[in-house]
């Protein structure tokens, strides 16, 4: 087989390849979260705040399908890119093969039992009083096309770990400027409601999945699909679930996260505080995007290395990403502890949401300019194929110690209990990882090149 463009991770300048393989990633996360977020606004405009908070009960149980497809697509790319960088071709397509049977058998599955217990799933989430209904008509619909979406997961990953990340970003920005056309068309034009939020969001998952088709079967890609590696081989789905276990274990905690946050605010202050939580919740995931560039084009460059046995690159890269992606988030908090107000109003006119968002903001982005070391360092074990500190560097942030915090800390101090759990998990979680990654540098990198 001729050699294939993921050659450019082992040999160029790392500051060069990082931010060639970072921009393209944090553009395409740019305009997702530009999607979800200008989506949000749409919502909140034209259907009302109530609409908002219906949209934040569905978005963790759809998240969570759509994650396995990421998980698998992460799992593997790991695979993939080590594959690549040891010259083992065949070992790179069964993986991707395995993959595309595994979110296939997985996503159709659990969108099957998520329609069989809707309403069940609807009220765990906190889909209670007025929020019920809208969230109701949201969930049924947009389930139908998760399972697209986890498929666009999975190949968004794969394609970045060829060392193509502009094609990735396509296959992000595709679906993002779609929704947003048709959020238009469905809201504001036909007037459909958030049936019409539903269906515009399904749709541009459509999309995406096919640009991913025409990718893989179009003379860009080197990893093919073909049937034959459609049968699953043990040691490969093995690998794969341990290292993407780490996606969807930390995926599942967000879940849950909505899940406990969801429930426990609206005891603490009703729909208003369910929906500055939407809110804030959107900002998180688009203020940081950035920094989950940065990440995204760390992965392969480390992965790709670390089969090639080239652990200078391996170290050099981890170096250089922490310090980018520290300075972003430095950054982006400065940006979110000035504007939090005018943030705010850009969602919703409802006035009580607007006196209590901006608080809630600026606790939840308190401790921002720290969490580079955790992301990078998290994300290291995971493109080296160490599950096991994966896993727990991954969970430390959120289920060890924020999810603990929301329960005790609003004992003592209320509704600000759970925004301060925020900045302390994210404190507690980084010195974790700082302590765990320095010791893997000094036992193995730095050992492994004297």
């Amino acid at each position: 087989m001729a050699k294939v463009s993921s050659e450019d991770l082992g040999s160029q300048p790392i500051g060069k390849l990082l931010i060639k393989q970072a921009v393209p990633a944090s553009i395409g996360v740019l305009v997702m979260s530009l999607n979800v977020l200008v989506d949000t606004v749409f919502v909140g405009q034209w259907i009302g705040a109530i609409a908002i908070a219906a949209i934040n009960i569905v978005l963790p149980v759809s998240f969570f399908i759509a994650a396995l497809g990421m998980s698998i697509g992460i799992g593997g790319a790991s695979i993939i890119s080590r594959a690549l960088g040891a010259s083992n071709y065949e070992k790179a397509l069964k993986t991707f093969g395995n993959q595309i049977t595994l979110v296939l058998l997985l996503t159709v599955s659990i969108v099957a039992l998520g329609l069989f217990f809707v309403d069940d799933i609807i009220l765990l989430f906190g889909g209670k009083g007025a929020i019920f209904e809208p969230a109701k008509i949201y969930y049924k619909i947009v389930l139908y096309g998760v399972p697209l979406l986890a498929f666009s997961m999975l190949g968004n990953n794969v394609i970045r770990a060829e060392g193509k990340p502009k094609f990735a970003m396509y296959s992000m920005m595709i679906p993002s400027v779609a929704n947003l056309l048709l959020d238009y068309i469905f809201i504001n034009v036909l007037d459909y409601g958030m049936a019409g939020a539903a269906w515009a969001t399904t749709i541009s998952y459509g999309f995406s999945f096919t640009f991913i088709l025409w990718f893989f079967i179009s003379k860009n890609s080197e990893l093919k699909i073909n049937i034959k590696d459609f049968g699953l081989h043990f040691p490969i789905v093995k690998e794969i679930g341990s290292l993407g276990f780490v996606t969807l274990a930390r995926q599942a905690v967000v879940s849950v996260t909505y899940l406990f946050m969801n429930n426990i605010l609206f005891d603490l202050g009703g729909e208003t505080s369910v929906t500055s939580y939407a809110i804030v919740g959107r900002m998180l995931m688009f203020a940081l995007f950035p920094v989950l560039g940065v990440t995204q084009g760390f992965l392969p460059i480390a992965g790709f290395n670390y089969g090639a046995k080239n652990y200078d690159r391996v170290r050099e890269s981890l170096n250089i990403a922490i310090k980018y992606a520290a300075i972003l988030a430095t950054l982006i908090f400065i940006v979110l502890m000035l504007f939090p107000e005018a943030i705010t109003k850009v969602f919703t006119t409802n006035i009580a949401v607007i006196e209590q968002t901006p608080s809630a903001m600026r606790w939840v982005f308190a401790a921002t300019p720290v969490i580079a070391l955790q992301l990078i360092g998290a994300a290291y074990f995971q493109a080296i194929g160490k599950a096991t500190p994966a896993l727990l560097l991954t969970l430390s942030r959120q289920g060890f110690f924020f999810i603990p915090l929301i329960f005790i800390l609003p004992k003592f101090y209320g509704e600000l209990g759970v925004w301060m759990s925020f900045p302390v998990s994210d404190v507690l979680s980084t010195i974790v990882t700082a302590y765990f990654l320095n010791r893997e540098i000094r036992k193995n990198l730095i050992v492994k090149t004297v």
